[in-house]
């Protein structure tokens, strides 16, 4: 069975080895680079299964490293998971909205490094079967090849969380999702509240328009995927 690749980008060269050798150990192969210029080289030869990246590079930082991933169609769905010695909510959150699946502060042990992989790549394979089932109707299409939605006939253009929204919620329609599973689901992580997911979807509701009840706030409860009369 072929070994999942792990690319880890880290300036700090004990910390790299470390991180490189606790992977090792759980079976995945690993590639290291030390600056982003080799990195996006590696990334030419072989597009990897996650990312390991750093935020404080020389150069080109990690989240401009990041959002240069999101922003580039071969690469946009490498799963990633940010380290760095950054504890405030704000370089967390920072991180997370352009594009990470993960944040991880330094110091960190192995096992978390290892454990925290695990629960991304398992994440990512359940939200890589529900892209095959996909929601159409007359008025709404969420096309999951191309991360967007159509609404009448409109192309509507989202961010990668506020896909992964209302991809989720779409999968079975009329079910209730709660704050907390849509966090797990798509976050991941405890570093974020709530209170943010109310925030995406406000947002992606605005974007919506005339498509923006498919969305229902269940009061107290959570959201739900609502198409009209088909339940």
């Amino acid at each position: 069975m072929e070994k999942i690749l792990i690319y880890i980008l880290e300036d700090h060269k004990h910390i790299r080895e470390l991180q490189k050798e606790h992977l090792n150990d759980a079976d995945y192969e690993v590639v290291e680079f030390e600056e982003s210029n080799s990195f996006f080289k590696g990334l030419e030869e072989e597009i990897p299964d996650l990312i390991i990246l750093d935020i404080m590079l020389p150069g080109i930082d990690g989240l401009e490293v990041c959002k240069i991933l999101r922003n580039k169609e071969e690469y946009e769905d490498i799963p990633i998971i940010m380290v760095s010695a950054k504890t405030s909510t704000e370089d967390r959150i920072k991180g997370l909205d352009l594009g990470a699946d993960d944040y991880l502060i330094k110091p960190f042990n192995g096992k978390e490094l290892v454990a925290r992989v695990k629960t991304v790549l398992r994440r990512l394979k359940r939200q890589g079967r529900i892209r095959k089932k996909g929601y159409s109707d007359d008025l709404i299409t969420i096309d999951r090849e191309n991360f967007h939605i159509i609404v009448d006939g409109e192309k509507i253009e989202l961010t990668r969380k506020e896909f992964a929204i209302i991809e989720l919620l779409s999968i079975e329609p009329y079910k209730l999702f709660p704050r907390e599973k849509i966090l797990d689901t798509l976050w991941g992580n405890t570093y974020v509240t709530a209170r943010t997911v109310d925030v995406h979807i406000r947002h992606l509701r605005e974007k919506m328009g005339k498509a923006a009840f498919y969305l229902k706030n269940i009061r107290g409860a959570g959201y739900t995927f609502f198409p009209p009369g088909k339940k």
